[in-house]
């Protein structure tokens, strides 16, 4: 697996290069988002690590542009907690966010977490059916997601959530029920996560996000597709 670690600080793209390199991960480096898109574009890169503040193109815009084009996860890493930041980051594109400074553990935890979920849309996951709900079609032979017959581009986690709620029309999950079921990972505070998700699967598959006709929030509860014919 190739990794590429894109951060301005040089001593913590050496670190994690150190730490996953012990992992067995193949480990590309770049020092600004400019550098981070021609490594995209030139290399077979399967997930990015990505810092937020640098020079040149941040890491929100680098996202954004990689966003057009790839599915691949991306992981934020931010010296700032803030949830305004991390929030920011899930909205133009990231998977998920690892404030600086981080475990280690946690840091390899995290990313073959999301490496488990990306290779998972691919040959590795056995092929379990095709899920409907009026025009929405999540077929997991084909690992795609769409709608009306189009497809709908997605990220592993978005594929994730929606192949959950689709092949359980009807049934609705909890925020921490879906996040543990997508994710993997015991569930502390997931709301801002899984709403920022929702939220832009809501913007890919809604005529009217604000009058979603598929996925329906539940108030006090959680969220579900609608079973629809």
């Amino acid at each position: 697996m190739n990794i590429l670690v894109c951060d301005d600080d040089r001593e913590i793209v050496g670190a994690i290069e150190i730490y996953l390199k012990n992992e067995g991960y193949e480990i590309y480096k770049a020092y600004d988002g400019l550098e981070a898109l021609n490594v995209v574009e030139q290399e077979e890169i399967h997930l990015i690590l990505m810092d937020i503040m640098m020079p040149k193109m941040d890491g929100m815009r680098a996202t954004m542009r990689i966003r057009e084009e790839k599915n691949i996860p991306i992981i934020m890493l931010s010296a700032k907690s803030e949830d305004y930041d991390k929030i920011t980051g899930l909205n133009v594109g990231a998977d998920d966010y690892i404030t600086k400074p981080f475990n280690p553990l946690e840091l390899i935890a995290r990313v073959k977490s999301q490496l488990r979920r990306y290779t998972s849309l691919g040959s590795m996951e056995k092929k379990t059916g095709v899920y409907r709900s009026g025009g929405l079609v999540v077929d997991d032979e084909q690992k795609c997601v769409t709608l009306d017959g189009e497809q709908v581009p997605v990220t592993p986690i978005e594929y994730g959530i929606l192949k959950l709620l689709t092949a359980n029309a009807g049934k609705v999950f909890s925020m921490e029920q879906i996040y543990e079921a997508v994710w993997k990972e015991t569930a502390y505070n997931p709301e801002n996560t899984v709403a920022v998700h929702v939220r832009r699967i809501r913007e890919k598959i809604e005529i009217n996000p604000k009058e979603p006709r598929y996925l329906k929030v539940v108030w006090g509860i959680g969220y579900k597709i609608e079973r629809l014919k």
